[in-house]
């Protein structure tokens, strides 16, 4: 889901910004790649609460005005 490339240019920016590095023995790609499914699972179960509040405690003439209110 997460472009890897845009992470690992971000997480570089932000370590160099920090002063951290990296130890020995934790690959780029590997702390990349987990990073990202970090965030993907945490985006999964934020997506599932949002869709509660959302969809299931609140009406349809609710989510109507919601659309109407975002598409101006």
């Amino acid at each position: 889901m997460l472009d890897r490339q845009v992470v690992k240019e971000f997480l570089e920016e932000e370590f160099e910004d920090a002063g951290i590095d990296i130890p020995k023995g934790i690959s780029k790609k590997s702390l990349v790649e987990t990073f990202c499914e970090y965030v993907e699972d945490d985006y999964y179960e934020w997506l599932k609460d949002n869709y509660k509040s959302f969809f299931i405690h609140h009406d349809w003439e609710w989510i109507r005005g919601r659309i109407k209110h975002h598409s101006k």
